[in-house]
């Protein structure tokens, strides 16, 4: 604002620096209609995209003891999930859960923001090291029970957040529950 009030003082004090006006042939009246002589308005623009929305983004379908529903394919047991593949994820509880256990989250590209652990019927801690080492690879770490990590997932992905899940189904019967049944 300082700087605009000099300029200003300076164009008035010295009007020898002051450009002349310039004299147009014509000047456009107020009801003169474009045309395609009129170059800047009327060029095309052309749009590439870099990469379309995916249609196939991650999404938890449902889950039971057994695993998990995503995206309509069923999965067994323990699941690493990242934003554009399913893997088999090799713990047996939220003890098991280890620096070499989450390494593919930091090893694969694109690089994942946050990861969501579902550790079974009920949010376990886990061990401190652990939540070191992956906040030093600049990886946050979400904690929860295994409902409210599949919710928290299905969320963060829809947001379009380089999101990843790891998930250990949680004990109990068998029967299959679906994640809208789930929020109700």
């Amino acid at each position: 604002m300082a700087a605009g009030f000099a300029l200003r003082c300076l164009y008035r004090a010295r009007p020898a620096l002051r450009c002349a006006p310039v004299e147009l042939p014509w000047a456009p009246r107020r009801g003169h209609r474009l045309s395609p002589a009129d170059d800047e308005l009327y060029q095309r623009t052309h749009i590439s995209l870099l990469q379309h929305e995916s249609p196939h983004a991650m999404y938890i379908d449902s889950y039971n003891s057994r695993g998990f529903t995503v995206n309509g394919n069923r999965v067994f047991g323990p699941c690493a999930l990242f934003p554009h593949s399913v893997l088999q994820w090799n713990v047996g509880s939220h003890q098991d859960i280890t620096e070499e256990s989450f390494s593919l989250f930091w090893m694969l590209e694109p690089r994942i923001e946050i990861v969501v652990v579902g550790t079974g019927d009920r949010t376990e801690r886990l061990q401190s090291h652990v939540l070191r080492a992956m906040r030093e690879r600049g990886i946050a770490v979400e904690v929860q029970d295994t409902p409210n990590a599949c919710a928290t997932f299905n969320f963060l992905c829809h947001e379009g957040r380089v999101t990843g899940a790891a998930l250990i189904p949680p004990p109990g019967g068998t029967s299959l529950i679906s994640l809208g049944q789930a929020t109700e």
